[in-house]
């Protein structure tokens, strides 16, 4: 919104009209205005009676401005039954802001507040074309085209780029109505301007590896390169202790192993290496490599010095542990490496895309990560952007697009992996300082964490048919006009209420139609299809089972 909006109050009356946007016929007039809020009757004609709904745009023109107004409600107090008589209509409406004119461009323009209220008998119009333009547009900012108004085709819904990812934003609805489709359009939508953006997207499910084509570099398990030491000390103990009584002492010598093998690896540097590591102090959490055959050196070396069983036993338990990991395939991204190098900086290039290149999305693919360490990568990955971010001075805005986030951020304290929580709440809450952002997905949005839900600052509903789910959005939705969120649970596919910071007005839209362009794939079982066609021999089953059980061989 342009800041050189005049005063309506100082414009002469006669040169607003002449700025005044052309107005539809008059539908309505007002009869109370209270606050943020409006009422009007419906007026009769002989004309065929406007059709007023719920979530409508209307305009009042007043002496020096053209208040804009969201229908909130539609109503008869009295309803007469007898037969041929004109009920009195009430429309609610909630004041969103107002079209004035433009001091240096003495362009009409929309500004949100309203400084020129309207009075009793202000004529009340449905908003036509041109004021819907000015209303649910702003021309002076960076904005993006997702689709269109749902109560007029011909004007495009816009997003403001910089409020709408500096700023966090949530897209909740209920499974297949369209919240991947609506993700993969505002990005399709940003790429085409915004060539250096950075995008990382959790792919839970193998959704988007095929929506951004070459745009996107894809990466799965095979070909993920996370090295276990990028892991902190919290995400070390997940992934190394047993989660039971005995993880306290586990931890204890899982602590003391960790840092006795980063001290003997960067003792095996010589020259500029070296002396790169010079007056640093190591901590179990340094980011810096070791080898897990120290790891387990040290392990080995306190078992021969103890002949209590006891104590021995958790030693034992902790080296078994560490041994299995490494023999097991399905984590040979992070701990099957058979060289142990400083490739921290290939790593994060690679991930956030530094440099950008051709490929400004990164789609992790996390479909076939083990559910036991998916928590571990997920940590990692949202710690190393806010860290990398951070570090950065904010020159490398980061989003990472959470799908199904209620999975591993959840409302309930005790049931999840803490270090992943903690890693995306410090991004919610710290990251638009350091240009780190979220993008949240998630069909529960009364199980997410509400300290993350909090900070989203753009909502984006879709479909959304439980009432708990519903009231959670409600209290976490800023706006004056929440009315628009009773549409929630009749809202069609590819619809959405969009409120807060990211659009000049909260509004209803439709997503655009992606049919003929890449959009996220659907990968639930197609039952109909493969029971008709699809057929399994011995040979290919043998050929499942014997990839299931591959094991590899230890690598440290």
């Amino acid at each position: 919104m342009s800041q050189a909006a005049t005063d309506p109050a100082s414009l002469p009356k006669a040169q607003w009209e002449l700025y005044q946007p052309s107005m539809s016929p008059r539908v309505a007039h007002i009869v109370s205005v209270s606050g943020a809020q409006a009422v009007a009757i419906i007026e009769r004609s002989a004309a065929a009676p406007v059709r007023v709904e719920i979530g409508a745009t209307m305009t009042i023109p007043t002496p020096h401005a053209s208040v804009v107004g969201l229908v909130s409600a539609v109503s008869v107090p009295i309803p007469d039954a007898t037969a041929g008589r004109d009920d009195i209509s009430l429309v609610e409406l909630n004041l969103a802001g107002e079209i004035v004119v433009d001091r240096d461009t003495s362009r009409l323009v929309f500004r949100r507040g309203v400084s020129s209220l309207p009075s009793i008998g202000d004529g009340v119009h449905l908003a036509d074309r041109q004021a819907l333009t000015l209303a649910y547009t702003q021309p002076d900012s960076a904005t993006i085209d997702v689709g269109t108004l749902y109560q007029n085709p011909t004007v495009p819904a816009r997003l403001l780029v910089d409020d709408l990812f500096g700023k966090h934003f949530l897209i909740v609805g209920t499974t297949g109505c369209g919240k991947s489709s609506a993700l993969t359009c505002i990005l399709q939508s940003l790429l085409p301007e915004y060539k250096q953006a950075r995008v990382v997207v959790l792919d839970i499910h193998n959704e988007y590896s095929a929506a951004f084509g070459q745009q996107a570099e894809s990466i799965d398990p095979s070909s993920l390169n996370l090295p276990f030491w990028l892991l902190n000390f919290q995400e070390l103990t997940v992934a190394f202790t047993s989660a039971d009584e005995h993880r306290d002492a586990e931890t204890e010598i899982l602590g003391d192993a960790v840092l006795w093998a980063k001290r003997r690896y960067s003792d095996s540097f010589t020259g500029r290496a070296r002396r790169s590591l010079d007056g640093q102090c190591i901590t179990v959490d340094t980011p810096v490599p070791f080898r897990l055959a120290d790891l387990v050196a040290y392990i080995d070396e306190q078992l021969g010095r103890l002949d209590r069983t006891a104590i021995t036993l958790l030693y034992k338990r902790l080296k078994s542990r560490v041994e299995t990991l490494v023999s097991d395939s399905r984590y040979s991204f992070m701990f099957g490496s058979l060289m142990i190098e400083d490739t921290m900086t290939d790593v994060l290039g690679r991930l956030f895309r530094v440099p950008v290149g051709d490929k400004p999305i990164t789609v992790l693919n996390l479909s076939a990560v083990p559910a036991e360490i998916m928590d571990v990568v997920i940590s990692v990955v949202s710690r190393l952007a806010f860290d990398l971010a951070s570090w950065s001075d904010a020159r490398l805005p980061i989003l990472i697009v959470c799908e199904e986030a209620h999975r591993y951020a959840p409302a309930d304290d005790g049931k999840k992996f803490m270090p992943t929580r903690q890693a995306l709440a410090r991004i919610a809450k710290e990251g638009r300082k350091y240009g780190v952002s979220l993008a949240l997905i998630t069909q529960r949005p009364s199980e997410l964490d509400p300290t993350i839900l909090s900070q989203c600052s753009t909502v984006i509903a879709m479909r959304l048919s439980t009432e708990r789910d519903q009231s959670v959005v409600r209290a976490n939705t800023h706006e004056g006009a929440l009315d628009l969120l009773d549409f929630l649970p009749l809202l069609g596919d590819r619809e959405a209420v969009v409120l807060g910071q990211g659009v000049v007005v909260p509004m209803r839209i439709r997503f655009n139609d992606l049919r003929n362009r890449k959009i996220a794939e659907n990968q639930h079982a197609a039952f109909s299809r493969a029971w008709k066609h699809s057929q399994i021999d011995k040979e290919t089953l043998a050929e499942i089972v014997r990839r299931w059980r591959a094991p590899a061989k230890p690598k440290y």
